[in-house]
């Protein structure tokens, strides 16, 4: 199998493009102000992804910015720290102040020559959208989870995707689903039969950050960032 063999790559957004980690610790920073003792960034980004998760399940149609709120709630009450109400939806607000990673917008405007790019998001589409203009680039399709009425990794947000596009007359096996988080990506595009690159953007950190652990996850390629899978697709079509 090499990265030639497909016409479209699919992505999930944040933690792959989107450095949402880095997001996420700025925008707790008010609350962890307030705890005492303040939790290392590695215990806070591991809460987030436990809350998250949690939230998602339970509230898979709740907007992602009010789910964000929520989880910021979740938060606060772990660390025996109350926050008043604006607090909570200014961290449901602060997706749009998110970085992207220096390489992406290079990366994604060279894949861009080569392959389809679509986005498989878990946010809403007014958030993805002020991303997308950190990015730089214009996708051919976006799905978000207020498009379909889940959070991945339900299986439904990928047959929604995979339903859209053959509409365009694509199919599977001409789709690399592109994706750092092991447990919201790689293992449910394995339960759809995708092909998948896993973007290990925490190759030089321990631990799994502000995803939830899958380490029996599945995937054809590895890559440390964008701009290594770009390199990689240039040797290929140079061999």
């Amino acid at each position: 199998m090499k990265l030639t063999d497909f016409r479209v790559l699919t992505f999930d957004c944040y933690g792959t493009l989107i450095d949402w980690e880095s997001g996420i610790w700025a925008a707790v920073q008010p609350l962890l102000h307030r705890a005492q003792p303040a939790p290392s960034r590695a215990t806070v980004l591991e809460a987030f992804a436990r809350h998250e998760n949690q939230q998602e399940a339970d509230t898979p149609a709740m907007p992602y910015p009010e789910l964000l709120a929520e989880v910021h709630r979740r938060l606060g009450r772990e660390l025996g720290v109350d926050m008043p109400e604006q607090a909570h939806r200014r961290f449901g607000d602060s997706v749009p102040d998110w970085p992207a990673f220096p390489d992406s917008p290079a990366a994604l405007a060279y894949l861009k020559q080569h392959y389809e790019l679509v986005i498989l998001s878990n946010v809403d589409r007014a958030s993805l959208a002020a991303s997308n203009r950190r990015l730089g680039v214009a996708f051919d399709a976006i799905y978000t989870a207020q498009d379909i009425g889940s959070y991945k990794p339900d299986l439904a947000n990928f047959r929604y995707m995979l339903d859209h596009l053959a509409e365009r007359g694509i199919r599977p096996g001409e789709i690399l689903h592109t994706a750092q988080s092991l447990f919201h990506d790689h293992v449910p595009a394995k339960a759809v039969g995708l092909a998948s690159a896993w973007i290990d953007r925490r190759h030089e950190q321990d631990g799994w950050g502000a995803t939830t652990p899958a380490p029996d996850a599945r995937y054809e390629f590895r890559f440390t960032s964008m701009q290594e899978m770009a390199d990689a697709h240039r040797q290929a079509l140079a061999a």
